[in-house]
């Protein structure tokens, strides 16, 4: 059990602490990658030799650390790899680090649903299950060839490896997440195109605050709608510019709207992505010379710093519409 997975307990959109949880993590490893909003991986097999401790040990430590430092509990998940650790994570709760030694890694797994494992998806969970491979084990157990002709070739391998407990994942450290996604779920089926939109700005102003916080800007943006008969819809637009303004971003995800036509549709859930992540530094802003934009994006510095200072519901959804 060399790596952990720890899940801090943030408050939503409070990445503004992750920084100073990451670098608890690093006086420890140097090993460490982020997941944002709120977890990180790290690898602690030096850590073991040189404080003589196992990473389990280790962890108590940090959990111990992060609430005497930064007020923030946290869950953590053991395991020989990543995939491993964030599968040990589900599992956890606070204060009690669940670990998955070498050992125990074909038993731990065996009678996991398929969909637990990290890569498989719905399409590719139904069509184990139609075959009679509804856990792990029974997928482990499976001939190579079965699985293969199921999925793909290799597709059908992996599989089969991660089923068996086989991790070829490493940690990456100061990896930046490709993607950030918001939800905005309604109490009830939605047909007020004007509570969709509400939603709509809410996740943008979101998706905004979360980006710039990381300093980091997205290349594109992707809309679900989810329906009250459990289906979806997902559009994907390409910016035209690198950004993390929360007005640019809404925008986007108003013409993601208004293109998908609905019409008395029942919602029950709205959710953005942003994608195509990297460093805000790299970025280049085209000039516009509109005080309107100019003065928006001197109330998000203002927001931002007011989140930083007091917590994330310091700016309160939508007041940076005006």
């Amino acid at each position: 059990m060399t790596i952990l997975c720890v899940r801090f307990q943030l408050p939503p959109m409070y990445e503004a602490a992750l920084p100073g949880l990451l670098g608890l993590l690093e006086e420890f490893t140097p090993v460490v990658q982020a997941l944002p909003p709120d977890g990180a991986l790290a690898d602690l097999r030096g850590a073991e030799r040189y404080f003589g401790r196992t990473a389990v040990e280790l962890a108590s430590v940090i959990r111990v650390r992060a609430l005497a430092l930064h007020g923030v509990d946290c869950v953590i998940g053991a395991g020989p790899g990543p995939m491993l650790a964030r599968m040990a994570l589900r599992d956890a709760r606070p204060g009690v680090t669940r670990a998955v030694a070498g050992d125990e890694v074909r038993d731990f797994l065996a009678g996991k649903p398929v969909a637990a494992l990290p890569g498989v998806g719905a399409k590719t969970a139904r069509t184990l299950c139609e075959y009679g491979l509804d856990t792990l084990g029974r997928v482990a157990a499976a001939p190579l060839s079965t699985l293969q002709r199921l999925v793909g070739a290799r597709a059908g391998r992996e599989l089969r490896e991660k089923a068996n407990g086989v991790d070829r994942g490493r940690v990456v450290p100061n990896a930046v997440s490709r993607s950030l996604a918001t939800e905005r779920p309604f109490t009830r089926d939605e047909l007020d195109p004007g509570r969709h939109r509400r939603a709509l700005l809410s996740a943008g102003e979101e998706l905004g605050a979360r980006l710039r916080v990381l300093d980091t800007v997205c290349r594109s943006l992707t809309l679900t709608v989810r329906y009250a008969d459990r289906t979806a819809t997902t559009r994907t637009r390409t910016l035209p510019e690198p950004t993390a303004h929360s007005a640019a971003l809404t925008g986007a995800a108003y013409g993601l709207y208004e293109a998908l036509g609905l019409q008395r549709a029942r919602v029950r859930a709205i959710a953005l992505r942003a994608e195509g992540l990297g460093p805000a530094e790299q970025a280049s802003h085209q000039l516009t010379f509109d005080p309107v934009d100019e003065k928006a994006r001197r109330i998000e510095e203002v927001a931002d710093r007011a989140r930083a200072k007091f917590g994330p519901r310091a700016v309160m959804p939508g007041s940076l519409a005006a």
